[in-house]
């Protein structure tokens, strides 16, 4: 493609580079450029790509796109590097998105389960559908592993152009409040925006929880239709922030909402409640426990309904939907106790699973967990104070340090548990804490093991080690 096409209704301040030329490929690593490609330089979170310019040139890039270039540099010049690799990555894939009925969640807790729900609903429509999220990617039924819940631009924009390829008609995706603000996203637009919920969470990144929110919020500025969850603290924000015309759900029948739940019925199983939509009243059953799964499944509704799907076949389609991987997941022992997994890895998170387990435990609910490095660190505290008030038994251990002391992290978590009035241990290697939960479990308990979820490894400086808690609680048995 000329690089002529390539910049397309992107705004140049200055070009050394004949827009004629034929482009190979466009990189934002400098690492994997080849001959005739051009090499896009962002400033990124750790490192700044404008530092490896030498080196792109040096393996043969034909041009260059930064901010800043030197003399004799065969460079173009723009505003925001970032903004323009989106709408490069748009203009070389010929912006697959507009050829997919896009639908985008957002929220801190509940989008992966949420947009898993979409998913099924839509299928059971006779749909093709694409998923982008935490746990993985997918087009249809065919996987694409997944490195972080969306996508820089330049690979999204390829995955779209997989599933409008392969038949697709809707992608359904988790959009992350860093999608937003690093413009990974830019460019797309939603026929349906979701929003979960606003707990505390990436405030490594976003410094306060109104800078979180107004990330967020940037979603309702790129879609046609946002549903928004009204039970939430901050959804009268949300609502005034949005471009567009919005639907309103609640988990509470009082609530004047578009969407609402009642007779909501909590089982070890799943849950059932009644859903009321303007005027037509639907039995819902979703097998996946807690309160959550009401909200989750209210969410899923309001999207779906949006979309012009009927209440009564959305409800039906929910019947049907299995959970998802890491998510209060039960592990298959021959025990006499009980073992979950599940992803909660920040505040509400942790007490939105171990309330759930409350709810349905005989005996005592051990919890498990610890925190992962280079993230938020004033959560550490409030997820081990919680633990502690919510949990019979805690065992604080090593999550993803990454470049982080594990110890440390334990320490930083145990300043939260100081009143604590069940007891708290302290074992830093996670295989030996989960064996340890495992030995002191007695029947009716509830071994909740928090943080991990789908993952199957643990990131220590830099490198993933492979570390699957299944496989973790299944070597117990060969001891």
């Amino acid at each position: 493609m000329k690089l002529r096409q390539l910049l397309a209704n992107i705004p140049i301040e200055s070009s050394a580079v004949d827009l004629e030329t034929e482009i190979g490929e466009v990189r934002y690593d400098s690492r994997s450029v080849q001959p005739g490609d051009l090499f896009v330089a962002i400033r990124g979170y750790a490192t700044d790509g404008h530092a490896f310019i030498g080196m792109a040139l040096a393996k043969g890039a034909a041009a260059v796109l930064c901010e800043e270039a030197g003399k004799g540099i065969p460079a173009i010049v723009v505003k925001n590097s970032r903004a323009a690799l989106a709408d490069l990555a748009a203009n070389r894939f010929g912006h697959p998105a507009d050829r997919l009925t896009m639908i985008g969640v957002t929220g801190t807790n509940g989008k992966t389960t949420t947009t898993t729900l979409v998913k099924h609903i839509l299928e059971t429509e006779g749909h093709k559908v694409g998923l982008i999220g935490t746990n993985q990617n997918m087009i249809g039924d065919e996987i694409v592993p997944t490195e972080r819940t969306t996508p820089e631009s330049y690979e999204l924009q390829a995955l779209f152009a997989r599933m409008a390829d392969a038949g697709c008609t809707h992608c359904v995706m988790e959009v992350s409040s860093h999608s937003l603000v690093l413009d990974r996203v830019r460019g797309v637009r939603f026929r349906v925006g979701a929003f979960t919920n606003l707990t505390q969470d990436h405030l490594d990144f976003h410094h306060t929880m109104e800078e979180y929110r107004r990330a967020k919020a940037r979603l309702f500025s790129m879609c046609d239709t946002g549903v928004i969850n009204a039970d939430d603290p901050v959804a009268g924000q949300m609502l005034a922030d949005a471009a567009c015309p919005c639907l309103t759900f609640s988990a509470q029948a009082d609530q004047q909402a578009d969407l609402t739940a009642s007779d909501i019925a909590l089982h070890a199983d799943g849950v059932t409640f009644r859903a009321a939509f303007r005027g037509q009243t639907v039995p819902v059953r979703l097998g996946i426990p807690g309160h959550f799964s009401v909200e989750n499944a209210l969410t899923a509704m309001g999207i779906c309904l949006a979309l012009d799907v009927p209440a009564d076949r959305i409800a039906a389609a929910l019947a049907t939907a299995h959970g998802v991987k890491g998510r209060a997941e039960v592990v298959p022992t021959d025990t006499d106790y009980t073992i979950l997994i599940d992803y909660a890895h920040a505040p509400d998170g942790v007490d939105n699973i171990l309330r759930t387990v409350q709810g349905f435990a005989k005996g005592r609910v051990i919890a498990v967990f610890g925190c992962g490095g280079d993230r938020d660190r004033t959560k550490r505290p409030i997820m081990g104070r919680i633990a502690a008030e919510l949990a019979d038994y805690c065992i604080v251990t090593s999550d993803n340090p990454r470049t982080e002391e594990p110890q440390a992290i334990i320490d930083e978590i145990l300043t939260g548990m100081q009143d604590a009035k069940v007891p708290v241990e302290a074992i830093c290697d996670r295989p030996s804490a989960i064996h340890h939960a495992m030995d002191i479990a007695q029947a009716g308990d509830v071994i909740v093991l928090m943080g991990k979820g789908h993952e199957t490894y643990q990131e220590i400086n830099h490198v993933k080690h492979h570390m699957d808690e299944r496989e973790i609680v299944q070597d117990y048995f060969q001891k």
